[in-house]
């Protein structure tokens, strides 16, 4: 895996160790000329306080497990319940600059009204497509009947919503495997839907899997039955796979997901978190996990930063290029747990080669 840092106008150029992200954190990344500077004048490096670290983030409040959508000329992103909203709302003109959507003085909600099989409290991961001439909102919340994660759909004309939906069932909710989350769209290029998604086993101390299952052409039932598509096989998932995103690059089938605990227990120096990919035969598999993975962990480096808990991806194409945009944590400069909040990255991706290839991250500040 290499991790690309030139070419986008927003971020610097220059070159990181290409196994920087598939090697134990603390590995040294060369930047010689920095280092020498910073040794000429005397500038202290302490880690996670690197002078141009790889990964800073775009929005700097809450928005944990983020989905990017363009939408003409600017870009719409969604994320998880916070700020006294179901699901919030973020827009930028260009990936860079970001402000979160406000109805006056509060906070946009995208679905103010959560259907009548859902409880307040608990909407996650919301992600967004555009399906004919609606808008489909696919997100996960509780099931009042049964306490567990379900995935739901809701429709709206506009992006920003309001979404809307009358069920009095969950789209997909497999309560005999600990409930569903984590809900995926995606469309292949012959035009045919599928939606993504986990079994939320570690809940209720099940085996954990993703799963694609075909969609009806309106996105608003799934049809036939789920295919397993990739299960827990190496020692970094610690148990646990998550985020499915699947993606078609030229004739390639990648599908990316997270992997372990979301979150940054004090006793740890990292967050465990961390990002993978496999390559797929197909929308529906078979998959196969690559050897490389992760592919973006947590790292303190006195050359390239700090970064916990890498997650929850969003791979969108816009302006001919793809992108990546994922979460993290929050940290003090001694990359150390700051505070509750996920703040929102986004990077270039390359997508060109067998393998995808992760960009310095888009950053404010920089020179267009």
């Amino acid at each position: 895996m290499i991790i690309d840092r030139g070419g986008w106008s927003h971020y610097p150029t220059g070159r990181c160790n290409p196994h920087l992200f598939v090697q134990p954190a603390g590995v040294s990344v060369r930047k010689s000329f920095l280092l020498l500077v910073a040794a000429l004048i005397g500038a202290p490096f302490a880690p996670g306080q690197a002078a141009e670290p790889s990964f800073v983030p775009v929005l700097r409040t809450d928005f944990p497990d983020p989905f990017i959508l363009p939408v003409d000329d600017h870009f719409l992103a969604y994320a998880t319940n916070s700020a006294g909203t179901n699901v919030q709302v973020a827009r930028s003109s260009d990936l860079v600059h970001w402000e979160r959507v406000r109805d006056g003085g509060r906070a946009h909600d995208a679905m103010p009204v959560l259907p009548a099989w859902a409880r307040e409290g608990w909407t996650w991961a919301p992600e967004v497509a555009h399906v004919g001439a609606s808008y489909l909102l696919y997100f996960t919340a509780r099931e009042r009947s049964s306490g567990r994660q379900c995935i739901g759909v809701a429709r709206a004309s506009d992006p920003l919503g309001p979404f809307t939906s009358d069920a009095a069932e969950p789209l997909v909710c497999q309560r005999d495997l600990g409930g569903s989350i984590d809900a995926s769209p995606f469309r292949d290029s012959d035009g045919r839907l599928f939606l993504y998604y986990k079994n939320d086993g570690n809940a209720v101390r099940r085996p954990v899997h993703l799963y694609a299952q075909p969609m009806a052409e309106d996105g608003l039932s799934v049809v036939g039955t789920p295919t397993a598509v990739l299960g827990v096989d190496s020692d970094w998932e610690n148990g646990l796979v998550e985020a499915p995103t699947m993606v078609k690059a030229g004739a390639r089938y990648f599908l990316f997901f997270s992997a372990g605990f979301f979150g940054w227990p004090a006793t740890e120096r990292f967050s465990p978190y961390a990002m993978g990919y496999a390559s797929c035969d197909g929308p529906l598999g078979p998959c196969t996990p690559a050897a490389a993975n992760p592919i973006l962990h947590s790292f303190d480096t006195r050359d390239a930063g700090c970064l916990s808990g890498p997650g929850h991806q969003s791979v969108f194409e816009a302006r001919g290029r793809w992108f990546l945009g994922f979460h993290a944590w929050a940290a003090t400069s001694e990359c150390r747990p700051a505070d509750a909040r996920r703040y929102l990255y986004v990077a270039p991706l390359d997508l060109s080669g067998p393998a995808p290839v992760i960009g310095m991250s888009l950053r404010p500040g920089a020179s267009n």
